[in-house]
């Protein structure tokens, strides 16, 4: 691609009205550059070298609508699922409160620069959204109404609406006409319409298909004086019209952007470059206003509408609440309570509250609202729907208690809306801007000396003169920014918090009225004797695995089992044994568009507390709120659940959960259920606070068998809030039917408050008094604890798994997770559905009421029979045993593989499909069998094995959870085919990466361990994985990648990181990571560069930018809600989406994240399938699939649902001897396929040629089907759902099961599936690099090993600088072979990933700053960062750099004269660094290297560090409770090395960036050096530079070792 001119230099101090120049230059080519809808194949693929500025798709068809439900009351999970959004935003304000045409053009030119973080359309021109709201441009308008004859506006009593009317002219006169009568009727007088002036030709062509009629009406409030009240009038209206418009035909078709006498919004389904030149007001010099909220959407849903692009009516938002569904059911139930005087009796009026069919952001936006509009400031409101992490706050416990009292006081009134978000808001009044808890966005503020205040997503989106700067900052998490108008004060955070928490005595409301319940000891015996447990264990459902592996496990070691493999048995609802309801469930997680939280790392954002008893009227504050009952966890023992049961103002009311089957079962449960519901109607209705549903009972009774809890627990939540009641009490279970972490999340989940697990402390103390544990406790075969601490181990390890359920969903409060419903069933009827887990998904339908009480009969008659067993019965739902429950990799099903194989027997092979064919139905595909419309072929005619094989990969499995052997085998035997292996987290040794020249008789010198080699064979993994601990990936691991895999999820514990067990961490393995032998390796929950999907564009384009010849792909886990989530990964510019079921396989995972997370690939790739097909997008990506994969069969399935690609990853295992074991976690695997010990790994049977023959097997079974449907090619079924039919197998538990989704059909892409996989890698488009690359002196430098100094200007939208040199370095001489030297200077703003993957050599310097994610995975040379010479601000007071720098850092260093953002030098392996001041989470992970921070740092500094060394200069004396002490010690800097390196460190830097903090410790060293923190995990304590006594440490050794000899 020709180089583009660069755009002039024009950071002079510039007059406010410049031109926007920073759009100058290859920003504008690169518009020029879009791909304007591809003729053919070959202009598409030249066409789809995509701008920066945007991603592309293909074209999109209208959706079929599903048959509607009757309306419910309850948020529906499809509703929602299909709204996700994130974005760029900011605002510009005037604090002299002067209204200025600069202002707007400013926020328009931000808006501009921040396209890359918005997304496009399938026509490349119809933006996600962007907008922007302001003040009322009074003279623009009273100029229009001078030209209408009309009188100059009262700009007091006159409200503005901005209106979406419907387009066709009837509708639109229909639903003028619905308008004026309500402001008529309201007594409001009607001044006229106008027709807002637009320019259509801007606008994309799916967008123009939607467009409203886009008009403003003006309104004159003459009955009003008080601004407030106009405001309260003006929002009655406008609910008062949506409620007359409901029943229109246009009603969708009606919207009031805003309507307000303060306010006004402009928005559109347009990209941010063009929002200005569409609305000409926005050109035009009249319109003024003193500020700006602009917005720029990327929604991953593809179909976004006009209405969704922001800002909201008072909001702008960026991120996603991921409670939703909860927060909606939760206002849903306030309607009844909430009254306020300012309404004047008229709150019947402004109800519903939200809008399930409307976006997250819209909810949180009309909450906000309704807070606003009943009286509360802006700041209050978001305090209270958007908390900050208070609890363990070291500077808002000393110096702001009353905002912790605040804070407290509201956690028992309104339950967070909980996600990632910066909010921007105002009101007209007060401008600013709050993040979430975690500050999982990006916000950076400026203020000058001329009086305006800035603040955005990203730095660089203005131009801007640096001298007049008088502050530059961050937002951390939590904190917030206000800006009042009128007064131009300017608030940081705990200034504005103060003044809201001051209001009222909130804390001493607390100390009147909230009750805590305190902790009541164990019971020290036991209560039922052997036989009467075993009965309740029998009747509930227990089985021995649970009691052993899981509720033992727990009360013996306090913390969740762990296993491994995955899930191979059947879907609870296609098993023949009996499962507990809870196992219909799947826990929902986050990917992509939000992060997990670390619930190990990062815990300090998260609780589990939860408050008992009503919730009152929230628009009121009274000390009669506080009334309630403050519970630490949800998990209560017996004394606790007594102490509640005896609160006199709770009046607790017991219910007990059986059922009576004596007239027959059919129609019992139903029956009971609704006595039920209509029992605790009464009791709330007569006072009661408490609702306790108990299944405890003195006497079981046969034809009374208990109702499933979950049941019991939904139906009562769900009706409560049907009736109005549900903010009137709280439900506790107390119940035998909860044992696991997944029982408890479940019930929460569904409603409950909290959960008494009687029957599981009463397994505890039993366990603990039986001989076999003490026996085993005396021997020393098991750490002895009491019978308390053994039932205080099983709640610490179900609080602990409650965290980590909560976390894999991003929501950090336990109070946020109750009612919020995070799952989704497979398996249960909709009548179930309807009855107690109401807008939940459940897409395959499934047992009826009367079969859910069947099946609870069955485990309830065990209890009673005549032959009851003496002991519990293994149901085998774990490890696989004979009689037990089927498990699809079984130890028949390898032996008969290994004979194939092995053999090179078609007949064998045909045994093993046989097995495969014969086995009870597992998996959803056993429903279905191919069906055909055409005559069988020859198997002549159909495509050739060989080409079918290189659509096969292997799964990701790392290099430390299986041997070397295996590893590299199962790549040598995928490379001889033509197929992908991936080498899974864990980088690879550059060994690997040439072809063996040197083997003889199957043995090579290169590779001596492994058998059966040929000359020619190459090792290296074809797919290189990218996971978030960034182990082992160098810039030479990538750019020897033919495809790099981002793992957002792993099927076996979506939302979870990974993790290595010290023991599998050899010296080898170390090596390879970057870390140390034997210390334990974590990746971490979420990417630290991934909180959005904006983040993961960003991350694909940094992957592009240093290998662009490698296709990108990002590995998703099936779930609900996934087609939306690839879409936005589609849009995000990825070349391949994998879509992982949850059946996936691992080294090692928490039994219930192996059993109870994730769902069916079926499911999944149907879904991830059609979305795109619907949205125009299905041709830009490859689909690949895995999970469960075994034979030719599954091919099939998988590729008439519409997969192109098929992963195989534990039969491929299997093929190279595994034998399931299934102790791959325990390093002990009998055949060294899962081991590091050496004598293990010596027994590893297998050779490539194993699995070469298994794939060719599989490529034949494929052939003859194909044959025998007659077809040719597997391109011809991909897709065709036609192809498929229900098979007539018979269940034992139902025939209720719907297929119907997986038979649906979206249509057919435009291309077939070869010319989708065959098409060139997508471009990041025109990119400074290149520009870079085509200096001839550099080039020269490059090819030849010279010294080259350079500048080039930067701005914003250059993202990524450096990154495609670095990888042009990396190919060429590795991560250390470049002998020349690069001294490249940029002077401006840096786009995101600024010098990612440097490698030696490169010396990097910015004057200016820099946003998120500087030096990301860099791996040598050097970084400096400086801010212009002349500034009004002192630099290390300032933030000059972003989030998460140094990400994944091999090697290199790191100078910035400011402070960097949150999570500075994550994960850093090597890297050395020195920085003025850093946010929270500093040095968390850092397995290496070296940090010197001389300024402040935030909280939880050295989380989960196990290596390397940080110095922290601590003034004022403040570090220590900052710093997370698990891991790390800190000591003073005694040791001479220590003392040395800092100081060494710091003479560097102050070399390099000239920093005056830096010379003043130098100057003034003895007096600075005591004030140095040094932070040293227990890898460095015997190093020289941490360990004082170093020299006489060593001469120990040296010592002990001579005497030794």
């Amino acid at each position: 691609m020709a180089t583009l001119p660069r755009a002039a230099p024009a950071r002079l101090p510039l007059p406010r009205a410049a031109p926007p120049l920073l759009l100058a230059g290859r920003a504008a080519a690169s518009r020029r550059l879009r791909a304007r809808g591809p003729s053919s194949l070959a202009a598409a693929r030249r066409s789809w070298a995509v701008s920066a500025r945007a991603v592309l798709g293909v074209t999109r068809r209208e959706i079929p609508t599903a048959p509607q439900k009757p309306t419910q009351q309850v948020a529906d999970l499809n509703d929602i699922l299909s709204e996700r959004g994130a974005c760029g935003v900011g605002f510009v304000a005037n604090l002299k409160n002067v209204p200025s045409f600069n202002i707007v053009r400013d926020a328009l030119t931000a808006l501009g620069c921040m396209e890359h973080r918005g997304g496009c359309g399938a026509d490349n021109d119809s933006g996600d959204g962007s907008g922007l709201m302001s003040g009322i441009p009074w003279d623009l308008f009273d100029d229009w109404a001078n030209k209408q004859g009309l009188v100059p506006f009262d700009r007091t009593n006159t409200g503005v609406g901005m209106v979406f009317l419907p387009q066709e002219e009837k509708s639109m006169e229909e639903a003028k006409a619905v308008t004026e009568k309500v402001f008529t009727d309201e007594g409001l007088e009607v001044l006229g319409w106008r027709p807002v002036p637009f320019n259509v030709s801007v606008v994309g062509r799916y967008a123009k298909e939607t467009m409203p009629n886009i008009q403003q009406i003006f309104v004159k409030v003459a009955k009003e004086e008080n601004a407030d009240d106009i405001e309260r009038e003006l929002y009655i209206c406008r609910k008062l019209i949506e409620r007359a418009a409901k029943s229109a035909s246009w009603a969708d078709e009606l919207y009031f952007c805003s309507l307000s006498s303060r306010t006004i919004v402009y928005k559109g389904m347009l990209r941010s470059e063009v929002l200005g030149q569409f609305y000409l007001d926005l050109q035009n010099e009249l319109y003024r206003s003193p500020f700006a909220i602009y917005h720029r959407r990327y929604s991953t849903n593809t179909s976004p509408r006009w209405p969704l692009a922001q800002p909201m009516r008072l909001l702008g938002h960026n991120g996603e609440i991921n409670t939703i569904q909860g927060n909606l059911n939760w206002m849903r139930s306030r309607e009844a309570t909430i009254q306020s005087p300012v309404w004047r009796g008229r709150e019947h009026e402004i109800r519903p509250f939200g809008d399930p069919k409307a976006s997250d952001s819209a909810n949180l936006d009309s909450t906000a609202e309704l807070l606003l509009r009943s009286g509360r400031s802006p700041a209050e409101a978001l305090m209270i729907l958007v908390p900050e992490a208070y609890k363990n706050h070291p500077t808002l416990s000393i110096k702001y208690p009353e905002v912790i009292d605040f804070y407290d006081y509201y956690k028992g009134q309104m339950e967070a809306w909980d996600g990632p978000a910066l909010l921007l808001f105002s009101d007209g009044r007060t401008v600013g801007a709050t993040l979430d808890r975690n500050g999982l966005r990006p916000a950076r503020y400026w203020r000058t000396s001329d009086d305006f205040v800035y603040v955005a997503s990203e730095v660089g989106v203005i131009p801007m003169d640096e001298s007049k700067v008088v502050m530059k900052g961050r937002l951390g998490p939590g904190m917030m920014i206000t800006v009042d108008l009128q007064t131009g004060q300017v608030l940081e955070n705990t200034e504005v918090k103060k003044s809201v928490a001051s209001a009222n005595p909130y804390g001493t409301w607390l100390q009147e009225r909230t009750r805590s319940i305190k902790p009541v000891n164990f019971l020290s015996s036991t209560v039922m004797d052997n036989e009467t447990v075993l009965r309740h264990q029998q009747a509930f459902g227990y089985s021995s695995e649970d009691v052993q592996m899981v509720i033992e496990s727990m009360a013996s070691q306090g913390k969740e089992p762990t296993f491994c493999m995955g899930d191979d048995i059947p879907l609870a609802v296609l098993s023949q044994k009996p499962h507990m309801l809870y196992d219909y469930f799947k826990q929902r997680f986050a990917q992509v568009t939000n992060p997990a939280i670390d619930p190990l790392r990062e815990g300090l954002v998260m609780s589990l507390e939860v408050n008992i008893g009503k919730r009152g009227n929230i628009l009121e504050v009274g000390p009669e709120n506080a009334d309630q009952v403050a519970l630490s966890s949800p998990v209560l023992n017996e004394g606790e659940l007594e102490s509640l049961l005896k609160d006199p103002t709770l009046k607790p009311k017991v219910l007990s959960t059986y059922f009576d089957i004596r007239k027959g079962l059919d129609g019992s449960l139903d029956k009971t259920i609704k006595a039920l519901c209509e029992e605790a109607d009464a009791a709330v209705r007569s006072g009661s606070q408490l609702l306790v549903l108990s299944d405890r009972s003195e006497a079981p009774e046969p034809i009374r068998p208990a109702i499933p809890i979950l049941l019991a627990v939904g139906a009562i939540h769900q009706h409560l809030i049907q009736n109005g009641l549900r903010m009137s009490a709280s439900i506790v279970a107390d119940t035998a039917q909860c044992f696991s972490t997944h029982h408890f999340a479940c019930l929460i989940g569904y409603g409950a408050s909290a959960v008494c697990p009687y029957l599981a402390l009463e397994t505890c103390r039993q366990w603990r008094l039986s001989n076999k544990t003490v026996n085993l406790m005396r021997n020393g075969k098991m750490p002895t604890v009491t019978i308390e601490q053994a039932q205080r181990n099983f709640i610490k390890a179900v609080k602990s798994g409650l965290l980590k359920i909560l976390s894999k969903m991003g929501i950090s409060l336990l109070s946020s997770y109750c009612g919020a419903q995070i799952f989704e069933i497979y398996g249960l009827g909709q009548e179930v559905v309807d009855l107690a887990f109401c807008g939940s998904v459940s897409k395959i339908g499934g047992l009826t009421l009367d079969e859910l009480g069947r099946e609870t009969l069955s485990f309830w008659v065990k209890a009673f029979s005549e032959d009851t067993a003496k002991r519990l019965e293994n149901s085998g739902f774990i490890q696989s045993r004979p009689g037990g429950e089927y498990h699809a990799n079984n130890p028949e099903m390898s032996k008969l593989l290994h004979k194939a194989i092995r053999e090179k027997s078609d007949n064998a092979y045909t045994i093993y499909q046989q097995h495969l064919a014969s086995r009870p139905v597992n998996v959803l595909r056993d429903l279905l069998e191919l069906k055909s419309d055409r005559a069988p072929i020859p198997i002549g005619k159909v495509e050739p094995a060989t080409s079918i094989v290189e659509r096969f990969c292997t799964g990701g499995m790392s290099l430390g959870a299986i041997s070397r052997e295996t590893h590299e085998a199962i790549a040598i035997a995928m490379n001889r085919i033509g197929g992908k292996s991936n080498s899974g987290e864990g980088g690879e040794d550059p060994i690997r990466w040439s072809p063996l020249t040197d083997v003889v008789d199957g043995y090579s010198p290169t590779l001596p361990h492994l058998k059966g080699l040929q000359n020619g064979d190459t090792a290296t993994s074809a797919i290189k994985q990218v996971a978030s601990g960034r182990f082992g990936v160098t810039p030479t691991f990538l750019v020897n990648a033919q495809q790099i895999e981002i793992k957002i999820a792993q099927g076996a514990k979506p939302g979870e990181g990974g993790q290595l067990p010290g023991k599998k961490v050899s010296a080898y393995i170390a090596r390879l990571r970057n870390s140390k032998p034997g210390v334990p390796l974590i990746s971490p929950p979420p990417h630290h560069d991934i909180y959005s999907i904006e983040d993961l564009a960003q991350l694909i384009y940094d992957l592009h930018q240093i290998n662009p010849k490698a296709k990108v792909s990002v590995k998703l886990v099936a779930e609900a809600g996934i087609g939306t989530v690839a879409s936005g990964v589609s849009k995000g510019n990825a070349d391949i989406i994998q879509i992982s079921g949850h059946d996936g396989g691992t080294g090692a995972s928490p039994i219930s994240s192996i059993k109870h997370a994730g769902g069916p690939w079926e499911l999944g790739l149907t879904e991830t399938n059609q979305t795109l097909i619907q949205n125009g997008l299905r041709e830009r990506v490859v689909l690949r699939v895995d999970g469960g994969f075994r034979s030719g069969q599954d091919v099939l399935m998988a590729a008439a649902m519409g997969a192109d690609e098929y992963g195989f990853g534990s039969v491929a295992m299997i093929a190279t001897g595994c034998v399931m074991a299934r102790i791959c976690h325990t390093n002990n695997c009998p055949v060294g396929v899962a081991s590091q010990r050496e004598e293990l790994r010596a027994r590893f049977p297998g050779v490539p040629g194993d699995l070469v023959n298994y794939f060719l097997f599989v490529a034949e079974e494929v052939r003859a089907a194909l044959a025998q449907l007659g077809y040719e090619k597997l391109d011809d079924i991909i897709g065709r759902t036609d192809l498929l039919k229900p098979k007539h197998v018979s269940l034992v538990k139902t025939q209720h099961i719907d297929l119907g989704y997986l038979l649906s059909n979206a249509g057919l892409p435009k291309w077939s599936s070869s010319q989708i996989r065959s098409q060139d890698v997508h471009t990041n488009g025109p990119i400074l690099d290149e520009t870079i690359l085509a200096d001839h002196e550099i080039a020269d430098a490059i090819e030849n090993e010279k010294e080259v100094s350079k500048t080039f200007q930067i701005y914003n939208v250059d993202r990524a600088v450096c990154g495609r040199v670095a990888g042009v370095i990396a190919k060429k001489y590795g991560d250390t072979g470049f002998a020349g030297q690069l001294n490249i200077t940029f002077t401006g703003s840096a786009g995101q990933s600024f010098g990612c993957f440097l490698t030696p050599g490169m010396n990097v310097r910015l004057v200016g700053e820099a946003n998120d994610y500087v030096g990301k995975g860099m791996a040598g040379g050097e970084l400096v960062v400086v801010p212009v010479d002349k500034t009004g601000f002192v630099p290390e007071d300032a933030t000059i750099v972003g989030n998460t720098c140094l990400y994944g850092a091999t090697g290199g260093q790191v100078f910035v004269r400011g402070k960097a953002g949150e999570r500075f030098a994550v994960r850093n392996s090597l890297g050395q660094a020195v920085v003025e001041g850093t946010g929270d989470h500093c040095c968390e992970y850092m397995t290496g290297g070296c940090v010197v921070v001389l300024g402040k740092v935030g909280r939880n500094v050295a989380a989960g560090m196990t290596g390397g060394l940080a110095y922290i200069l601590d003034e004022d004396d403040t570090l220590v409770p900052k710093v997370n002490k698990e891991i790390v010690k800190m000591q003073r800097v005694n040791a001479p090395a220590g003392q040395m390196q800092l100081k060494g460190m710091i003479e560097a830097y102050v070399e390099k960036t000239g920093s005056e903090k830096g010379a003043t410790i130098l100057r003034e060293w003895e007096a600075y050096l005591p004030l140095f923190w040094q932070l040293v995990p227990p890898s460095e304590e015997d190093s020289p530079e941490a360990c004082a006594e170093f020299e006489r440490v060593l001469a120990k050794q040296a010592t002990t070792q001579l005497s030794a000899k």
